[in-house]
């Protein structure tokens, strides 16, 4: 399939501000941005449509995406761009989020409506499903369209999880994919990603891909399971930071390219190509794919 025109990706895009004994880095991130510069870095032209405000953030923002050619479709915000926060110095991770991540919106105008009408794929990280007005202006702005969500909630940022796990796995019944970790079923469900799966397949997701960290990725359709391990290269992992977004751009990039397919064979080819790309990057600090 030819792309006739860019994959659009909805959803954050920050400032992730690492913290540890050696002091603090700030990075552009957020899944949303992640997801865009993976597909573009797989050579798969898309927009991103996110928050991102006029402040000096922002300025970093717009200057990273302009270097890696993704043009952005931006809300305005009073509040500033959004910061997360990964404090690492006491051993295992902690997250906070600032003021303008956690009120984060999409604003649908004519522009975002036209780029998503024209987008051979939509793909959704990082919205929040918790949000009743957003969720609703959301199903309006995609109905029709090929798509993708990987819900990728976060604790600091989730008000309401039992309405964004009720609004996801009603907007999962229009999906051409879904994704979901292990992290996301617990925090949303309490329940392991493999019956979130099946429960999303049963609501009408064509496909559901589940990532287990180092146990590998699930494919889940309606008649059939296709399992494969991570990729074993050389090195030890740095940073676990970037390795769903980039399973999520792999396999949006693979859908981007073909009509979907239920066919077991396309579908580990599809989860090998994904368990390799996300093995690399995990290799280098960061959450940008890594191809090397």
């Amino acid at each position: 399939m030819k792309q006739s025109a860019p994959a659009v990706v909805i959803g954050d895009a920050l400032i992730d501000e690492m913290r540890d004994e050696a002091g603090s880095v700030d990075a552009p991130g957020g899944s949303a941005l992640n997801v865009a510069v993976g597909l573009t870095t797989l050579e798969t032209p898309a927009i991103l449509i996110a928050m991102i405000g006029t402040d000096r953030d922002g300025t970093v923002l717009d200057s990273y995406l302009g270097e890696h050619g993704i043009p952005v479709l931006a809300s305005p915000t009073a509040r500033g761009t959004g910061r997360a926060i990964s404090d690492r110095t006491n051993g295992e991770p902690t997250y906070s989020f600032n003021a303008a991540a956690i009120a984060r919106k999409i604003a649908f105008s004519p522009d975002v409506l036209h780029a998503i009408e024209a987008a051979p794929l939509v793909a959704i990280s990082g919205f929040p499903f918790d949000d009743a007005d957003q969720f609703e202006q959301l199903s309006r702005a995609v109905g029709g369209a090929r798509v993708a969500v990987d819900a990728n909630p976060r604790s600091g940022l989730v008000s309401d999880t039992k309405r964004f796990g009720e609004n996801l796995l009603a907007f999962a019944s229009g999906c051409e994919l879904v994704k979901i970790g292990e992290d996301d079923a617990q925090l949303l469900y309490g329940e392991s990603a493999e019956t979130v799966a099946g429960r999303f397949v049963r609501a009408g997701a064509e496909a559901v891909v589940a990532t287990h960290g180092s146990g590998g990725a699930t494919v889940y359709l309606s008649d059939r399971v296709v399992h494969r391990p991570i990729a074993h290269l050389d090195g030890e992992p740095v940073d676990m930071m970037g390795a769903g977004d980039a399973t999520f751009a792999t396999v949006l990039a693979e859908l981007v390219r073909r009509d979907f397919s239920t066919d077991e064979t396309v579908w580990q080819g599809i989860l090998d190509h994904a368990m390799v790309v996300a093995a690399m990057t995990i290799r280098a600090p960061g959450g940008s794919l890594r191809l090397a």
